[in-house]
């Protein structure tokens, strides 16, 4: 006979994963999608993620929602109000970024974009530290933890549902754009030769700032997400988390983003595995052991294809 307990604990702690994974997902997405384009690994990403947490909170406090909100289609207004305007500011800030920092090193070794990405990293960091200070900040919850359902004797966070759904539905659309349309089309066939791309006439310079702008806008949603989930914000959470969610674009195969987002949420189900068994202190050591071993019989990543230098 099944453990009814032993039930109720695997239930809570898999949607404690997804949710989880969830937010390294859409960190990770940015990062394979930039890497596909340009073949840069944009450690800034992990800050510009950060930066849409404090968006998110600068917006809600504007307007004045600071508390769990219980009427569902006021919930739903400032949800879409608050996605709307970290998505549109967190990818213009991208698209500045890409601009200003990376366009004028596209032809330089690949060395100096990389410690650009750090520079920027770091000046994101110190920015966000002098306009909301060092210590954690505490966010609005619009849907309260507290509300909840039962499910296999588990009670389960409606917020949690709220987020993987968010979280699916910026994937599929991602997928939709990338597959289905023209600029995806560009997107695509920039990724995979640039120099015959602009051949056949793909504005490489718009094509790379539509890149920059849909996964910082990404990362803004995942801020926004970290923040309802968790409650509290800092100036540095871009480091950790963005480092996992690098590690997840690259366990799932980097410039693949389908690989990315499955990516992240292994990383989520290692990391809540891990607490669940009692070695929360070796979760990331768990996590990057597992990359390893990965890499190791498959250096492309599980979704990653091996190709070879280009002619």
């Amino acid at each position: 006979m099944i453990d009814s307990h032993l039930v109720a604990t695997l239930t809570q702690q898999f949607f404690n994963a997804l949710t989880l994974g969830a937010i390294y997902a859409l960190v990770a997405l940015g990062y394979t999608m930039v890497y596909g384009i340009i073949e840069l690994i944009n450690f800034a990403h992990g800050d510009v993620f950060m930066v849409g947490a404090f968006v998110a909170l600068a917006f809600l406090s504007t307007i004045g929602f600071t508390r769990s909100i219980s009427d569902p289609l006021q919930l739903i207004l400032v949800l879409v109000g608050t996605f709307g305007v970290t998505m549109i500011v967190l990818g213009t800030i991208g698209v500045g970024i890409e601009r200003f920092a990376y366009r004028p090193l596209r032809n330089a070794p690949r060395l100096a974009p990389l410690i650009t990405a750090i520079g920027v990293s770091f000046i994101l960091q110190n920015v966000v530290q002098a306009w909301q200070g060092p210590s954690p900040v505490p966010t609005p919850q619009l849907l309260s933890p507290q509300v909840r359902f039962g499910l296999f004797g588990a009670d389960i966070a409606v917020l949690s549902i709220v987020i993987l759904g968010i979280t699916l539905a910026l994937m599929i659309a991602l997928q939709l754009f990338v597959g289905r349309t023209r600029l995806g089309r560009a997107m695509r066939s920039t990724a995979q030769d640039r120099e015959a791309a602009q051949l056949m006439g793909v504005d490489i310079n718009t094509t790379i700032a539509i890149t920059f702008f849909l996964g910082s806008a990404l990362a803004g949603a995942a801020g926004i997400v970290y923040g309802l989930y968790f409650g509290s914000i800092q100036f540095n959470l871009g480091f950790f988390s963005g480092l996992k969610a690098f590690t997840a674009a690259v366990l799932g195969g980097i410039g693949n983003t389908v690989g990315a987002a499955l990516g992240g949420f292994i990383i989520g189900f290692i990391e809540v595995g891990a607490v669940q068994v009692g070695l929360s202190r070796w979760s990331e050591a768990l996590v990057f052991a597992v990359l390893i071993i990965v890499l190791v019989f498959r250096p492309a990543g599980l979704l990653g294809q091996q190709l070879g230098e280009r002619a």
